[in-house]
């Protein structure tokens, strides 16, 4: 959702660098896309580990993740991705399953996926950081977002920006496309397993047409 649907990485990365230092650790934004796709507990896990030596406790990770939260929830509205609503209309009309596949558990950006894409997803064909005991770069969640659609990997094209859910989706042996629309090299998206690397600009045409050349 996050960098596919969505243009909210810039807020996410703000919100981590700048919350995480009122508990004493640290994060550089561009730090935050190397995580981007982790549940919240996981990141924070990271930083503790590193900086404390050990994992968070749970009101630990919880007191971190609702200041994040709150930061993230003052920023701009982020905007959905420019073509990502058109290739989903596509997509749908070629009588495709569509099932969200992700880390986030921002309630404002759930629930505002009616309005901006009307009629694609279904609170049963989404994957959320809600559903998965293991997020990514984990398998867990495209394993369960197959169960949902009912195919097997082999069946399924995973759409995704950030280097852990393409190693997500890699790890459940799914086909991935990778568009870069953050400020990642390709050669990390590459290294993490994507089958190719698309530019921001015009990714979601050519994602299109690379599913609809394997039909």
């Amino acid at each position: 959702m996050d960098g596919v649907l969505y243009d909210s990485m810039p807020n996410h990365a703000k919100a981590w660098s700048t919350a995480v230092t009122e508990f004493g650790l640290s994060m550089s934004p561009h730090e935050a896309y190397l995580h981007e796709g982790r549940t919240g507990h996981g990141t924070i896990n990271i930083l503790a580990q590193r900086h404390w030596g050990r994992n968070a406790t749970t009101e630990e990770m919880e007191r971190i993740y609702a200041a994040k939260s709150a930061l993230f929830n003052t920023c701009p509205e982020p905007q959905p991705m420019p073509g990502a609503a058109q290739l989903l209309q596509s997509i749908r009309s070629l009588g495709l399953t569509i099932v969200l596949v992700t880390g986030s558990a921002q309630h404002s950006l759930l629930t505002r996926l009616a309005h901006d894409f009307p009629g694609i997803f279904s609170a049963e064909r989404m994957v959320t950081a809600f559903d998965v005991k293991h997020g990514k770069p984990h398998p867990e969640p495209y394993l369960m977002g197959l169960e949902k659609a009912g195919v097997s990997a082999s069946e399924a094209v995973v759409i995704e920006n950030a280097p852990l859910g393409v190693e997500a989706a890699h790890a459940a042996g799914i086909y991935t496309i990778a568009v870069n629309t953050g400020p990642l090299s390709p050669k990390v998206l590459l290294d993490a397993g994507a089958d190719i690397v698309l530019p921001r600009e015009g990714g979601f045409a050519q994602a299109l047409e690379i599913i609809n050349g394997g039909l």
